[in-house]
């Protein structure tokens, strides 16, 4: 449905840029204008050059096909899991919740891109067929059990987020963003790619299935030790996706370069689909590897304990919101991890799954609205180029009380405090952890929650008790599709904070796709 409204944006793009303007005629240039003067006391009218084509429609397409698949995932929620592509995918419900999250980050980002171009001047379907072609990948990444299907699905979730990073063609940054993220994550790629290479000479298949098969039975000789590198080589290609440390270098100035609609989508899109698969990996192919002192369960341990401790720690000292962001967004891949090394214990793994889940989604809207809100002030504010400086958010409050109440929410959400759906997200996360024997694990993430604070309350003091920064007031407009999009994230988080257990009983069924 994702690919076929991408076809369809591409379509009308070409229509307009070359059957349009045959049909109109092209817009006239200096030589004929000038000889389109009429002389001085002239009664003759003067011939109208074509309007430029109306592209606004196109978000409200991606917007509508990106609804209709939410809806598609949502409807089937609690039906029973079916293979897809002779196996080499399964539609069940843990997939099918992410799924949703990907569409419901893609509908949100449409609606706050269509703002965010149109002020720019730069809407062009082929943003939103972009987009629309990248949540695709997503949400078939999401669900292949083969890895094969998982690399070609990566890449075009890949290849087109890198094009998105690079839409706006105004200045260096986001080619520069573009670029560094194209060429790092080709090397992760390849490291995945090596990977399942070693993983199909160790069982002959590529199928995650026939790996857990061949882990559980032994196998050859030989077989143990390519199996065990296999699986590092391929969590180290997915930590680069989920912005693990070390392998975080990438995040700030992609997420600083492109544009924030797409930083928003990029960053809850993109991490959802890298975790559900590396879940997938590790849980489902190689479940009988994650113990002992070679098991991924102590790689995916350390990796959560540097994540956290770094990403927190290297957001505190930022002044760039979208940097900071960037910092928190690796903080955030940290406790996240805390839920997957706990999937390692069969006793709280339908906990520790739900708990991903709930977190997946709850940083989906928030990021979201975010970023959205990262928009307007970039876009509309006009404070000296910074937009997006700590600065600018000086007396947020007395130009626009209700932008400054969504960050404000936000900001405490990202940081954990109640009643917000960033809170529940952690209780979920940290009490599986306590259940699985993790409890040092649990506690260390609390303690860099507690370190987060500062940054995300710092902008809340910006917000609200700093004087009023030089800058032109928000204005309406164009920006109302914007505000509707946050406030839809805004509600969100307060409803997962405040009825939790709602969403929990949406993702029972998913919750037990890796065994109780």
């Amino acid at each position: 449905m994702l690919s076929a409204g991408a076809l369809l944006l591409l379509t009308s793009e070409v229509f307009l840029r070359n059957v349009k303007p045959a049909v109109l005629g092209p817009a006239p240039g200096p030589a004929e204008a000038a000889q389109r003067e009429l002389p001085p006391g002239s009664d003759a009218k003067p011939q109208a050059a074509p309007a430029p084509p109306d592209r606004r429609y196109q978000a409200w397409v991606a917007a509508g096909f990106a609804a209709a698949a939410l809806w598609a995932a949502l409807s089937r929620l609690g039906d029973p899991a079916v293979p897809l592509f002779s196996g080499a995918a399964v539609s069940d419900g843990f997939g099918r919740v992410v799924a949703a999250v990907v569409c419901a980050a893609l509908l949100f980002s449409c609606i706050v891109a269509f703002s965010y171009l149109e002020s720019l001047r730069a809407t062009r379907g082929e943003f939103y067929a972009l987009a629309l072609f990248s949540a695709a990948g997503m949400c078939l990444l999401a669900q292949a059990t083969d890895l094969i299907v998982i690399f070609i699905s990566l890449e075009v979730m890949s290849l087109a987020v890198y094009a998105l990073c690079a839409y706006l063609r105004r200045g260096k940054r986001p080619a520069e963003a573009a670029f560094k993220y194209f060429i790092l994550g080709s090397f992760a790629s390849a490291i995945f790619l090596y990977g399942a290479a070693l993983a199909f000479g160790a069982t002959g298949s590529t199928r995650l299935a026939d790996v857990a098969a061949a882990l559980r039975s032994g196998g050859p000789s030989g077989a143990s030790a390519l199996l065990y590198a296999a699986v590092a080589l391929l969590a180290s290609g997915f930590a680069f996706k989920v912005a693990a440390v070390p392998f975080h270098m990438w995040v700030p100035d992609v997420y600083d370069g492109a544009p924030a609609p797409v930083t928003g989508f990029m960053a809850a899109g993109v991490k959802a689909a890298a975790f559900a698969t590396l879940v997938r990996i590790l849980v489902s192919g190689f479940g009988d590897a994650s113990t002992g002192p070679r098991g991924w369960r102590a790689l995916v341990i350390w990796l959560a304990l540097l994540t956290m401790l770094f990403g927190n720690l290297l957001a505190i000292p930022q002044r760039s919101v979208k940097r900071m962001l960037a910092y928190s967004a690796i903080a955030h891949a940290g406790y996240l991890l805390v839920a997957v090394a706990s999937m390692a214990s069969a006793s709280p793994r339908a906990d520790a799954t739900q708990g991903l889940l709930f977190y997946l989604a709850s940083y989906a809207a928030t990021v979201i609205g975010a970023f959205g809100v990262v928009a307007i002030i970039e876009r509309r504010l006009a404070l000296s180029g910074a937009g997006d400086d700590l600065s600018s958010w000086s007396g947020l409050s007395d130009r626009h009380p209700g932008l400054a109440a969504a960050m404000s929410l936000f900001m405490v959400s990202l940081a954990g405090v109640p009643p917000t759906a960033g809170f529940m997200a952690k209780l979920t996360v940290f009490r599986a952890a306590i259940e699985a024997g993790l409890a040092p694990l649990a506690i260390f993430g609390v303690l860099t929650s507690v370190a987060g604070l500062y940054y995300y309350l710092r902008v809340v003091v910006y917000v609200y008790m700093y004087p009023s920064a030089k800058g032109e007031p928000v204005q309406g407009g164009r920006l109302l599709s914007a505000g509707l999009a946050i406030a839809g994230c805004a509600l969100i988080v307060l409803w997962m904070g405040i009825q939790p257990g709602t969403f929990a009983s949406l993702t029972q069924s998913a919750a037990n796709a890796f065994g109780r």
